[in-house]
Parts: structure tokens; C-alpha cells; sequence
């Protein structure tokens, strides 16, 4: 058995224990369990629930047989605010209670595909969970205002804002919130949420004639995103081959990818905030695993299996003597990165099971 079989095999269980390792008892999912012997000392606090993060752990865990998607619903509903706005905001304590409250519209469309991905095969069993989709659901479409959100949203890097006036929408947070809709109306018909659903699509489709970019409305963001690969998946919104799609993919690939390395955005900084002797150094942002996985689920939607396992493998040789698949992938030896990341290790999962290794 050659290296790369060998590193498969190793990083799925391992990605077993991380993904177990960031359920707690309560049902939270956090990004990283940093009271872990293996988390690194130098790293950033993750203990943390992002529900956008824990959509994907929830998919992968589907993939792997892990029952945990329910006691993470249950910690859902009993989250700051749910019961009251129906929506889930920036990221939370493990209690439940908010440690940020930026408005992200895609982290309440998450927890709708986490459901539907849970359910979809059996749906008389989200029975149970109806009270989460129902409220979740409205919960957006009372916010949606035609063409734009009614509030002040932020992007899924937590960087940039859209406004109300300005009636601009973040692209991945947009197509990620159709997408929860429509998964929210497949399990529990709904006529306003197709229609949101609907409205939130013909928004985003009519607004990009060549390629597609951050953000869009009265002013518009042009600059590349990794996260527009969410536009082929899991939003599923637009065709892999399609022709818009296919120039984004150029315009990332000449941008934001280095030696089939994926960062972020162009100039990103953000370095995971490693401190040596009480001093900061920020030295800008490393390759993340996560999107190169991101990258190989669109080019096996393509069919262009050789070029997805150039973007797999690139993360594969980099964990040569490594257990742990880190946020990101850093060109020196004085920035730490977050390691295990379980989003990381979740889009390893889904990508390895679209190449068919799982």
C-alpha cells in the first residue's frame, strides 16, 4: 500500500476521533477542541460553535454513520435569540449563548441543510425537529425584504459588511440561505419559503453576466472568493460546467491559488494569531485545506478527476508526519495554525467520499 492509500485510511479515522472529539455533551459542535492534548498552546481559542461549521461536520459525520446531527439540532433551539427571531448569528458559546453578534444570514440557511441532509431519506422522521425548520425558515423570510435583507449582514469570513440601503447581498451567504429554504419546503411544504427561495435565486442569477464575485447590489465587491465554490456545492445553485462558473474557477486558480494551494481571497492577513514570547507577529494568511477540498468536490463535479486529485493530494503531501489536518498551511515555521480544524477535517470527509474512498 503506497503513501497516499496509507494517509487516506489514517486521516478518515482520525477525522472520526476530531469530529467526536467536537461534540459535547450538550450538543454543541466547536470548531476545534482546544483542551485537547493535541491542540497547539500557541493557537487560537476555538472553542467555539459556528453554525455554518457544524452544518459541514454534520454532512461529513452522515458519511462516516456518525449519529450526532440530533443532539446538535436539540442545542439549536435553546441557543440566545432562536426562539424569539427564528435566526442563528455570528458564532456561540458552548452554553449557547452569543460570543459575536454579527447578523450572518447563511449560518440559519446552514442549520436547514444540515437538517435536510439528516432526513432526506427518511422524512417523517424530522417530525421531530419541525418546530426548528418552521421557525428557522420564517425566521429568514421575515428578514428578506424582495431583493436584499432587511438587516445589516456580515460575510461568512466575518470581515465585510452588506447594507440595507445599499440592497447588497453577499453571494455564497445568499445562495447558501435559497438553498436552506428549499431544503426547509422538500421536508416541510411551505409556499413562502419556495417563494423566498425562489426570489433569493433569480437575484443572484441576474446579476452576474461573466463571472461572480463577493458581493452584489448598489455597489459591488468584484473580488474573488474561494467561498463562490459554495455555488456549485452544497448550494447547488449553479451547474459546475456552467460558463460563469467556469471563468470564476479561472479567475481563483490565477488569483488565490499558489503551487494548487487555495487561500482565501487576495492579500488575506488573517494568520490565525500566533503569539512567540508575548509578541504578535502577523505575517498574512497560509493556504486553507478545507477550500483545496472545497476545490476537488467541483472538479469531480465537472468529471475532471485529474485535477481534483491535484488539489487532494496537495494536502495529502503536506500532512506527511502530520496527524492533524491544521486551518491552514503557513510557508514558515514561526506562524501555528489551529490544529485539528473539524470544518478541515469535514471537508476532507466529503471530498474523499466524492472521489469515492469512503
Amino acid at each position: 500500500m503506497g503513501y497516499m492509500s496509507k494517509k487516506i485510511i489514517e486521516l478518515l479515522k482520525t477525522s472520526k476521533e476530531v469530529i467526536k472529539d467536537c461534540l459535547l455533551s450538550n450538543g454543541a459542535i466547536i470548531a476545534a477542541n482546544s483542551t485537547k492534548k493535541y491542540f497547539p498552546k500557541e493557537a487560537k481559542y476555538y472553542k467555539f460553535v459556528w453554525p455554518r461549521d457544524a452544518m459541514y461536520t454534520c454532512i461529513a459525520a452522515n458519511m462516516l454513520g456518525l449519529k450526532i446531527q440530533e443532539k446538535f439540532f436539540k442545542w439549536c433551539m435553546q441557543v440566545e435569540g432562536w426562539k424569539r427571531t427564528g435566526l442563528f448569528y455570528e458564532k456561540y458559546y458552548i452554553n449557547g449563548k452569543k460570543a459575536l453578534h454579527h447578523f450572518q444570514p447563511d449560518q440559519t440557511g446552514s442549520v436547514l441543510i444540515a437538517i435536510y441532509d439528516y432526513y432526506k431519506n427518511n422524512k417523517k422522521e424530522c417530525k421531530k425537529f419541525e418546530e426548528l425548520i418552521t421557525k428557522s425558515a420564517n425566521g429568514l423570510c421575515k428578514v428578506w425584504n424582495k431583493d436584499h435583507f432587511k438587516l445589516v449582514t456580515q460575510d461568512l469570513w466575518e470581515e465585510r459588511l452588506c447594507f440595507p440601503d445599499l440592497e447588497d447581498n453577499f453571494t455564497y451567504s445568499l445562495a447558501i440561505c435559497a438553498k436552506g429554504l428549499e431544503c426547509a419546503n422538500k421536508l416541510v411544504p411551505n409556499k413562502i419559503w419556495e417563494k423566498t427561495s425562489n426570489e433569493m435565486k433569480k437575484v443572484l442569477l441576474k446579476n452576474f453576466k461573466n463571472n461572480f464575485y463577493r458581493s452584489f447590489g448598489k455597489i459591488n465587491d468584484e473580488r474573488i472568493d474561494a467561498a463562490l465554490l459554495g455555488l456549485v456545492w452544497p448550494s447547488e445553485l449553479i451547474p459546475a460546467k456552467d460558463k460563469r462558473m467556469k471563468k470564476t474557477i479561472e479567475i481563483i486558480e490565477a488569483i488565490i491559488v499558489k503551487n494548487f494551494g487555495v487561500y482565501r481571497y487576495e492579500n488575506d492577513e488573517y494568520d490565525g494569531w500566533m503569539y512567540k514570547k508575548k509578541i504578535h507577529y502577523k505575517k498574512g494568511a497560509g493556504y486553507w485545506p478545507l477550500l483545496n477540498f472545497w476545490m476537488v468536490i467541483y472538479y469531480r463535479e465537472c468529471g475532471n478527476n485529474n485535477k481534483a486529485l491535484k488539489y487532494y493530494n496537495k494536502v495529502l503531501n503536506d500532512m506527511k508526519g502530520k496527524k492533524y489536518i491544521p486551518e491552514q498551511f503557513f510557508n514558515n515555521k514561526i506562524q501555528v495554525s489551529v490544529s485539528p480544524l473539524c470544518w478541515s477535517h469535514s471537508m476532507f470527509v466529503i471530498a474523499s467520499k466524492k472521489l469515492g474512498y469512503i
